[in-house]
């Protein structure tokens, strides 16, 4: 192998633990509910970013807005874990990606507690030397969402994507 190629893959390494550097922060500043945090891991400008039932957006800004809106609240307490990422990089400054996501939200004022499982598919590109996700889609594969009580657990919904107002 030549330096040239020795090279490459350097590069090509050092994109994928970037995307995946970069995956992981979006998700802890979900968790932490830090907008600002989450709102730099997309590109400026125009964006694709489908999270099914919570909303369909073309900018970052109107993802971050919704999430300020529904999650930000101490009483919405949640855990994104992303895992089994599947990296390409197709280009000094283009890679996609496919994530496993397990998702817990416990609402204390609502007293349920929500599980959700399915998957990230993400394109990511390369802006100043820093990745950014410019797309992405979430499918949900199964989700529970249980009601608490003193006397007992009651299921509200179990399946593959849940009610809206679940």
């Amino acid at each position: 192998m030549d330096q040239t190629q020795i090279e490459a893959r350097l590069r090509r390494l050092e994109a994928i633990e970037a995307v995946r550097e970069l995956k992981s922060r979006y998700l802890f500043c979900c968790d932490r509910k830090d907008t600002a945090g989450m709102r730099a891991c997309f590109a400026d400008g125009p964006v694709d970013i489908d999270y099914g039932a919570i909303g369909r957006f073309d900018n970052a800004d109107a993802l971050v807005e919704v999430f300020r809106q529904i999650g930000c609240h101490d009483h919405m307490v949640e855990f994104h874990h992303g895992a089994n990422p599947q990296i390409d990089v197709s280009a000094d400054d283009a890679a996609s990606g496919t994530w496993s996501l397990h998702y817990c939200l416990i609402n204390t004022a609502e007293q349920t507690v929500t599980q959700l499982a399915g998957y990230y598919e993400d394109r990511y590109r390369r802006v100043d030397g820093r990745w950014k996700i410019e797309a992405t889609r979430f499918v949900a594969t199964s989700t529970l969402v249980l009601k608490l009580d003193a006397a007992a657990v009651a299921t509200l919904f179990a399946g593959r994507t849940p009610p809206l107002a679940a």
